[in-house]
C-alpha cells in the first residue's frame, strides 16, 4: 500500500481532517482509542471501514 493510500485530507471530507482513505474515520480517532487503553482490534471492530493494513502502515509512516 502506498503512503498516499493510507491517509487523506480533503476539504470535502470531514472539513479537511486527516482520515483513513476511503472512509470518514479520522486518524485522531485511532490515537484516541489507543490513548484510552483500547486495542487496535477494538478500533477495527468499531470502524469496519478501516482496514488493518491501513492502521499498520499509518504507524510505519509515523516512524
Amino acid at each position: 500500500m502506498s503512503q498516499s493510500a493510507i491517509i487523506t485530507a480533503s476539504p470535502d471530507v470531514m472539513s479537511g481532517t486527516p482520515v483513513f482513505t476511503g472512509t470518514r474515520v479520522p486518524v485522531q480517532t485511532l490515537l484516541d482509542y489507543l490513548k484510552a487503553g483500547e486495542s487496535i482490534d477494538d478500533f477495527l471492530e468499531g470502524f469496519p471501514t478501516v482496514k488493518r493494513e491501513q492502521v499498520n502502515h499509518s504507524f510505519l509512516v509515523a516512524l
